[in-house]
């Protein structure tokens, strides 16, 4: 899996929103200021040569869907990100933002117990 550009991750976040749709649906959906309808229909065309959009012909346009789950995704990257600055340590990862009171003794609470409760 190839990593996205961050145009690329916004469409398909927009993609995975709609579930999919054509390039004007989604251009609908992106925050302004939205790029111009060729630069996202290029987007798209690049995020289907990478394997995340599949493409079907209908009539005279293309009907775009995530090939792949949004989770997925963040599974993949994230194990990335923590292997590469986190020493593979998900543990160093929740310390780095605790220590950086990015993340309340609550919230942590909850994590323990979301933990807790899945076992």
């Amino acid at each position: 899996m190839q990593k996205l550009t961050l145009q690329e991750e916004e469409a398909m976040q927009v993609i995975w929103q709609r579930g999919g749709g054509v390039i004007k649906d989604f251009l609908e959906q992106l925050k302004e200021p939205r790029p111009p309808y060729t630069t996202l229909a290029s987007t798209v065309k690049n995020l289907v040569k990478k394997g995340y959009v599949t493409a079907r012909k209908t009539g005279n346009t293309y009907w775009y869907e995530p090939a792949f789950p949004e989770s997925e995704y963040k599974r993949t990257f994230m194990s990335g990100f923590v292997q590469d600055y986190f020493r593979n340590s998900y543990k160093e990862l929740v310390t780095f933002f605790a220590k950086d009171e990015k993340i309340s003794p609550d919230e942590l609470k909850e994590i323990i117990r979301m933990i807790e409760n899945k076992k």
